[in-house]
C-alpha cells in the first residue's frame, strides 16, 4: 500500500484536473459531465463515464483519491494495467446503472401515484419541471410526501464521484487481502479488511433503504452498493476461472 502504480497515478491526475476545471467553470461543468436522471433534459449518454471524474467538494475528492491510491495500487499490481482499467470502469458503470435503476423506481412510483390521483401525464411532467426550476414543490392532497420527494430528488439530483469504482476496488482488496488490518478515522482500533469492507457496504444498504445516513446527506448509497456488487462479481469470476494460485497478469 506504499507505492503508487502508473494507472492509479493517471486516474488520480485526471480526477484532479476535472475537479479543478469544474471549480473554475462552475455549474456548466456539472450540467454536462455529472450523471443526471435519464428523463432530465441535462442527461447525456457520456455522463455514465464522465461522472466518475467529477466531485462535489474538496473532502469528497480527497477521500476518494486517498482510497484509490491506498487500495487501487495493490490491486493494479495483481491485475495488471489493462485488467485493472477494465475492472475500475466496469465497477463505476455498474454503480451508475444500479443508481439509475433505483432512481427510476422512485421516479416511477411518484409518477404513478400522481396518475392515480387523476392527473394526466402532461400535468405530472409540468409539475416536475416547475418543481425542478423553482426548487420548491407543493404536496397534492392524497399524495404521500416521502414518495413525492423521492421522485423529485431522483429527477433533480445528479450523481458525481469515483465512489462506485472505489467500492469495487475495496471489495477486490477485501477478497485478496482479507486479513490486512485497517483503521477507521473514528474508530481507533484496527479492523480486518474482511470485516471492515462488508460492514461499510452494510451501512450503505441500511442508509439506502432507510434514508438515514451517519455520514451526512447527498450520498448515492446504492451507487456504492452497485460498485461493490460489480466488483465482487468480477473478482469472484476471475479467481474461480482464470487465475491459478499466484498467477496474475
Amino acid at each position: 500500500m506504499g507505492r503508487m502504480t502508473e494507472t492509479v497515478k493517471v486516474l488520480l491526475i485526471i480526477n484532479v484536473i476535472f475537479f479543478i476545471g469544474s471549480q473554475l467553470i462552475g455549474d456548466v461543468a456539472y450540467e454536462y459531465f455529472a450523471l443526471w436522471f435519464v428523463k432530465n433534459p441535462n442527461f447525456h449518454f457520456w455522463q455514465i463515464l464522465t461522472h466518475m471524474f467529477m466531485h462535489g467538494g474538496f473532502m469528497h475528492i480527497l477521500f476518494n483519491m486517498y482510497a484509490l491510491w491506498a487500495f487501487g495500487s495493490p490491486i493494479e499490481q495483481m491485475l495488471g494495467q489493462k485488467r485493472f482499467l477494465f475492472f475500475y470502469f466496469s465497477a463505476g458503470i455498474g454503480a451508475a446503472l444500479l443508481h439509475t435503476l433505483v432512481n427510476y423506481y422512485a421516479y416511477q412510483k411518484g409518477f404513478n401515484g400522481l396518475l392515480e390521483l387523476g392527473w394526466t401525464p402532461p400535468e405530472v411532467m409540468n409539475y416536475i419541471q416547475e418543481a425542478y426550476a423553482s426548487n420548491r414543490f407543493r404536496i397534492p392532497e392524497g399524495m404521500d410526501e416521502g414518495t413525492l420527494r423521492s421522485m423529485l430528488q431522483a429527477f433533480s439530483n445528479p450523481a458525481v464521484g469515483a465512489s462506485g469504482a472505489i467500492y469495487g476496488i475495496l471489495v477486490a482488496f477485501g477478497m485478496m487481502f482479507p486479513n490486512v488490518q485497517l483503521f477507521l478515522l473514528f474508530v481507533p482500533v484496527p479492523i480486518k479488511a474482511k470485516y471492515f469492507i462488508p460492514g461499510l457496504i452494510a451501512l450503505d444498504l441500511f442508509s439506502g433503504f432507510t434514508g438515514y445516513s451517519i455520514f451526512g446527506g447527498s450520498i448515492a448509497h446504492f451507487a456504492h452498493v452497485g460498485g461493490a456488487l460489480f466488483g465482487f462479481i468480477m473478482m469472484y469470476y476471475w479467481k474461480k476461472n482464470q487465475f491459478n494460485n499466484n498467477r496474475w497478469y
